[in-house]
């Protein structure tokens, strides 16, 4: 299982996904797009979406703070 947030330190929705996971005790690496410019190219390549946050499960791509997703991504 491979999980990774794109974050932005300005985003409180960010940390609401960030918290989410560490609550569940869910391992993830999270990618602050404002700190590593070249992952935000990344994840516009790849999403085709700049808002953040967004979170990749494996590989479904899930934009925003969406628990039930998250358990149906976690769950394939």
């Amino acid at each position: 299982m491979s999980i990774t947030i794109y974050t932005s330190s300005i985003c409180p929705v960010c940390a609401l996904v960030r918290d989410f996971f560490t609550m569940q005790e869910i391992p993830f690496e999270e990618i602050n797009i404002d700190l590593r410019p070249l992952e935000r190219l990344k994840l516009i390549a790849q999403s085709k979406n700049l808002r953040v946050p967004q979170t990749k499960i494996n590989d479904v791509w899930i934009s925003g703070f969406h628990p039930e997703r998250f358990f149906e991504a976690l769950s394939q």
